[in-house]
């Protein structure tokens, strides 16, 4: 539900109300007329509601340095999947300190979404798409919230974003943001965090034989530092798990 009525945009919908349910009954034939406009305008309504579902935000750490925000503190394009409807070439801010994700809804006023209705968006930046879905799964006890997926498969590959805020308190500022990246292996439903490049074979030590020999068949380089490196490792071990 939106909790904020007294903004143009909002109020333009709210008088386009007035005057279709006092002025205009019925559908003409043929499928327009004052009827059609009337479902039109519910509908879009019903559109912003569940698009713009959640709380004005607001900026609490301006005297923090840098910013709480991935990648960039401008607005980004992106899809974005609420409840199973899907809205695209939207603008999207991810605030990965707070994990919670923002929209513009109008040229002053920021929403922060309700994060238990987001399924999943996309972030556009520097010529590449990253995906993020939201888990909610409480047999990943270990990985909540927000993830970019780097691969889905029989196993998956994902990294979490994180911003925590340094203790460097001046008489300008109460600290500095500095960000973080984890990545995480789900195997047999199983969530494990890879903190270095031979947790993968820990994780994996049925088949760590296998998936040696295939590193080295294959002359791949996996690092922790390049997470999309480790994708041709699980493509493979999901191969000999049918």
């Amino acid at each position: 539900m939106i909790y904020f009525m007294n903004k143009p945009g909002l109020l333009f919908l709210i008088l386009l109300i007035l005057f279709v349910s006092n002025g205009l009954h019925g559908a003409a034939p043929g499928g327009s007329g004052p009827g059609l406009l009337k479902q039109n305008v519910q509908d879009t309504i019903k559109t912003r509601q569940a698009l713009y579902n959640g709380i004005l935000w607001k900026n609490m750490y301006h005297r923090i340095k840098n910013d709480q925000f991935l990648f960039t503190d401008f607005f980004l394009t992106g899809n974005l999947t609420i409840n199973g409807q899907t809205f695209e070439n939207k603008r999207l801010r991810y605030d990965i300190f707070s994990d919670e994700l923002t929209i513009p809804l109008n040229r002053d006023d920021i929403v922060q979404l309700n994060k238990e209705m987001v399924d999943s968006f996309t972030l556009n930046f520097d010529s590449k798409l990253y995906r993020f879905i939201n888990i909610k799964d409480e047999a990943l006890k270990s990985l909540k919230g927000y993830v970019n997926v780097l691969y889905k498969g029989k196993s998956a590959l994902y990294v979490k974003y994180k911003k925590d805020i340094s203790q460097n308190v001046t008489e300008t500022s109460d600290g500095e943001f500095f960000e973080t990246t984890r990545i995480y292996l789900v195997l047999n439903g199983i969530c494990y965090p890879v903190n270095r490049t031979s947790d993968l074979f820990k994780f994996t030590k049925d088949d760590k034989e296998q998936i040696r020999d295939f590193i080295k068949k294959t002359k791949l380089k996996v690092s922790k530092k390049k997470p999309e490196s480790f994708i041709p490792v699980l493509r493979f071990y999901d191969s000999i798990n049918q």
